[in-house]
């Protein structure tokens, strides 16, 4: 029997370019073998230190009078535990003098909810009948962002400037004077550093978006999901930043914790009030466990201390792993600038004038079992169909094991060198 679906079932319930590329890629390691080398993904790494600390963690819950009970026999508050949502705000005012209290602090079942739910609440059809988009004014963007919409396409996205900051190396940077904020603007969001790039803005152009959504009488969104000062996948300097117009997403994912599914909210009292609302409807309460896990840390400070002594320094010795075995494996035989690796998991290779799509790259790649991400989904939002730029580029994680990153970018490098001989050839 066939049913007809919502808009809204229309919407999140019937594909997408990213679910098709996750589908592909899920389907491509299932029926591979021990040769495939999963360098698509955003799976962190399984480090071996902070898997200790989550045994201690769960150790202690099991001895604890009444831990187990609370982590896995409760229904939290729908905004989160309150003794959670003090220790996030106690963190950033002691570490940051920030002046924030539990009221403007949330937990949503992941970073993804979390921003599903601001999208929603701040973006789309309004009472009024007209209709608000959110601006991203950097692109690429995260590609977890782009269906989240109920009532459709809920972006624009801005060109950003191309710098040239080393011999196979580059930087985008905002264009901000091509940045319009127009009346149908209701937010401006970037993610520091950036999925997919690793690009982290500057504290100056923090500064500068937080001074134009403020002056437009929006709020400014930061996500912080590989960012500071927690897991501190960031390998630059980078000050966070809040004002009472901004709002910033954190997540325990990428310190090691994604099957806890926990996100956290950081913004004004009204939205934080708004977020607790639509976890009550859309699941009564949030995962706890990953709360309960953390606490102490976050109490005790140590949260920042294995973000900065172990998650960090783990990181960016991979980072650097990475970036050699590709200027190895590239050489200057063709073309090709790496995006300047500054955090996040990933490498963001750029081909100019590549023969090929990198739609075609990827299907290459996979007959020969290395799994990438092509980089046009990454764009959405951008209306400028010419711009080749956008089919140039690929993603490649490097949180797996050094060797299977050092074959992977082997591959490439020859499936790259390949489409251009074929150029050579047919001329």
């Amino acid at each position: 029997m066939a049913y007809e679906f919502s808009k809204f079932g229309r919407q999140l319930g019937c594909g997408s370019g990213i679910e098709e590329l996750m589908d592909d890629l899920g389907h491509a390691l299932a029926s591979g073998g021990a040769n495939v080398k999963m360098l698509g993904g955003g799976q962190p790494a399984r480090i071996p230190e902070m898997n200790a600390v989550w045994r201690r963690r769960l150790e202690e819950l099991m001895e604890e009078s009444g831990g187990l009970e609370r982590t896995l026999t409760s229904y939290d508050p729908p905004r989160g535990n309150p003794r959670f949502l003090e220790a996030i705000a106690g963190i950033f005012r002691d570490q940051f003098g920030w002046n924030i209290t539990a009221d403007n602090v949330a937990v949503t079942a992941g970073g993804q909810t979390a921003f599903y739910f601001l999208f929603n609440l701040l973006a789309g059809q309004m009472p009024d009948g007209s209709s608000k988009k959110i601006l991203l004014p950097l692109v690429p963007e995260y590609i977890g962002y782009a269906n989240q919409g109920m009532s459709g396409d809920l972006f624009r996205a801005c060109t950003p400037t191309i710098e040239k900051t080393g011999p196979h190396e580059f930087k985008y940077r905002v264009d901000f004077d091509n940045l319009k904020v127009d009346s149908d603007v209701a937010a401006i969001c970037a993610s520091r550093p950036t999925n997919p790039t690793g690009n982290v803005m500057t504290d100056q152009e923090v500064a500068r978006l937080s001074e134009l959504a403020k002056a437009n009488n929006i709020p400014l969104i930061i996500d912080n999901a590989y960012g500071a000062p927690f897991p501190s996948i960031i390998f630059t300097d980078a000050t966070p930043f809040w004002d009472e117009h901004v709002i910033l997403t954190f997540s325990l994912s990428k310190i090691g914790l994604p099957g806890s599914r926990t996100g956290i909210v950081i913004g004004p009292p009204e939205v934080i009030r708004a977020l607790g609302s639509m976890s009550a409807i859309a699941g009564l309460s949030n995962p706890s466990t990953g709360q309960q896990i953390v606490l102490p840390l976050i109490e005790s400070g140590e949260i920042l201390k294995l973000s900065q002594e172990v998650v960090r320094p783990f990181y960016e010795e991979k980072c650097k792993l990475a970036r050699r075995a590709a200027e190895e494996a590239f050489g200057d035989e063709v073309e090709w600038f790496m995006h300047r690796s500054e955090g996040a998991l990933f490498l963001w290779l750029w081909f100019p004038d590549l023969p090929i799509t990198s739609r075609e790259l990827y299907e290459r790649l996979k007959k020969r079992e290395v799994l990438v991400i092509p980089g046009a989904p990454f764009f959405f939002g951008h209306s400028d169909d010419s711009w080749r730029h956008r089919d140039e580029c690929i993603r490649v994680s490097y949180a797996m094991d050094e060797e299977i990153v050092r074959d992977g970018l082997r591959i490439i490098a020859e499936e790259v060198k390949k489409a251009w001989k074929a150029v050579e050839v047919s001329v």
